[in-house]
């Protein structure tokens, strides 16, 4: 059986459609950030210039000794075509991506999971310039133009890869520890992925091509599987300004660039609905499109209503790091329109959870919980060391059974919690660290955030301090526990630390844990204000 790779993937698309359109790029304003205009980069272009791309990172490397199949970090934004092409040219030449995104800003964390995974050599983006020389392998800044003596390289033959070698090197969006997990991905998974991604892209109307947005950095998983996606199906994909994009830049998407086809995280998405209902152009334009894809996060519940009374066709596309995609809503305008179904060719087990699992957020559903578990023969279920003693992956998320094989989320069942761009944060982890540094400060703590940029501290204070020194001393004391995570897990701003009396915050009848969900509803306001929410 052949293996299908990205690569694979974007030679029979450049095949296919040479002369389609495969991106959409801003041309900024030179005194502004205001888009003028958006240029237009074709296949065959997109297919030429990763060759170029792989001949030239061929001829470095080469230069560095470094052998094919070796390990090459990728420390970038993930959010241009340049990055793309990075990304792409890399595995060209025959290496194997360690992909880091620039919201793991700490070099001693990135140089510990490069020396975990084995890597030879690290291309930075040119933000990280100081920190490049901290590291003892080569380093290379990434290039913003290939050089030209490299055309008569003989580039890797990437035809024929083994299943079970490694293709691509993701991190969880966590830390556990202190630093994120790897995620090594075989080439079996990546077919499984590729198949995956056919089915989630397949456009509505073939008669035209689908035109979509960037939905997250090229370092995580959500955008590279939905690039996977588009490429199959000939689409376009459009590169916004910035992933929380406003809404007169998606109005002039839909506008300049044709975008019929909406994929975001339900946060960003949520902005754009609650505009709707005052701005009747903007619900005319969202009416207009042929699919609103949103994930990460379930959208909340307002917005959702919304959107099916006004006939928008939303659809929720579940997934993690470790996995891509793994359910799509059924969508359209009926009651089972938020249904959630497996996604055609995997194999998963929808298994009940201990009944005493579910005391605390999960104590007052009515039905059987289940945990959705990747089994060990579906072609998605990741790297070994990732799943449990059973050979399964466990995901800890979920779902009530609503009919045969659809299913609503119900949550996680652990303490982790998703940020607004579906990057997910240990509030555990948090929390104990608090405990052992702050124990005679505070009597307990917890951590909530969901949907938000960032975590918020809660404390109970048993030190009698004014709360602006409080929040100071706590600060300071868990700060080196901080500098090593992810920026969407970090609490390092007083505005984000809450002082409260002691018995103050909300506690399961039983047990007497803190209730996080009813945390996050009895501060919403004083959480919307921290965060700047407006209404």
């Amino acid at each position: 059986m052949t293996i299908q790779t990205h690569l694979s993937v974007l030679d029979q698309a450049a095949r296919s459609y040479p002369s389609r359109p495969v991106f959409r790029v801003p041309k900024l304003a030179s005194d502004s950030e205001e888009v003028e205009g958006w240029s237009t980069i074709t296949y065959a272009r997109f297919h030429a210039d990763v060759e170029k791309y792989a001949k030239y990172w061929t001829r470095v490397l080469a230069e560095d000794g470094l052998a094919p199949r070796s390990i090459v970090a990728l420390w970038l934004g993930g959010m241009t075509y340049i990055d793309v092409l990075h990304i792409y040219g890399i595995a060209r030449a025959g290496y194997v991506p360690q992909l880091f995104s620039l919201r793991l800003p700490n070099p001693d964390v990135v140089a510990e999971l490069l020396r975990k995974a084995d890597a030879k050599a690290l291309i930075y983006d040119l933000s990280y310039v100081s920190a490049a020389a901290t590291f003892t392998v080569p380093v290379h800044p990434a290039a913003y133009t290939a050089r030209s003596d490299a055309e008569d390289v003989v580039l890797y033959n990437h035809l024929a890869p083994e299943g079970s070698d490694i293709a691509m090197v993701f991190h969880t969006s966590g830390s556990t520890s202190g630093s994120p997990k790897l995620v090594r991905c075989t080439y079996e998974w990546l077919d499984a992925i590729v198949s995956k991604a056919y089915y989630t892209g397949i456009p509505r109307d073939t008669a035209r091509q689908d035109v979509t947005v960037w939905m997250g950095s090229m370092c995580h998983i959500a955008q590279t599987f939905m690039l996977i996606g588009s490429l199959q199906h000939g689409s376009c994909t459009i590169q916004p300004t910035k992933i929380a994009f406003s809404s007169d830049e998606l109005a002039d998407m839909i506008a300049r660039c044709g975008l019929n086809r909406l994929n975001q995280f339900s946060t960003f998405l949520g902005m754009h609905l609650k505009r709707a209902r005052q701005d009747a152009k903007l619900l005319g334009l969202l009416q207009g499109l042929d699919e609103i894809v949103y994930s990460g996060l379930m959208l909340a519940s307002e917005h959702e209503a919304f959107a099916l009374e006004k006939g928008l066709n939303i659809r929720n596309l579940f997934g993690n790091t470790e996995c891509g995609a793994m359910l799509l809503s059924v969508g359209g305008q009926g009651p089972e329109a938020r249904h959630l179904r497996a996604i055609e060719g995997t194999s998963y087990g929808f298994w009940p959870i201990d009944a005493a699992a579910a005391e605390g957020e999960h104590a007052n559903a009515n039905a059987q919980l289940l945990e959705l578990v990747i089994l060990s023969d579906s072609g998605d279920c990741p790297d070994p060391a990732l799943r449990a003693a059973d050979g399964h992956y466990h995901t800890g998320d979920l779902f009530q059974a609503v009919g045969a094989g659809a299913y609503v989320s119900r949550g996680r069942n652990d303490d982790w919690i998703k940020s607004e761009n579906s990057l997910r944060c240990d509030t555990k982890a948090i929390e104990d660290n608090v405990r052992a540094t702050c124990g005679e400060l505070v009597s307990e703590c917890i951590v909530v955030g969901n949907g938000r940029p960032s975590p918020a501290l809660f404390v109970e204070s048993r030190a009698g301090m004014r709360d602006d020194v409080l929040k100071r001393a706590i600060l300071r004391r868990i700060r080196a526990f901080h500098a090593r995570r992810y920026l969407h897990e970090q609490v390092t701003s007083p505005a984000l630390v809450f002082v409260v009396k002691e018995g103050t915050l909300p506690r399961t009848a039983t047990k007497g844990n803190i209730r996080r969900r009813a945390v996050e509803e009895q501060f919403a306001a004083e959480l919307d204000a921290a965060y700047g929410v407006r209404d």
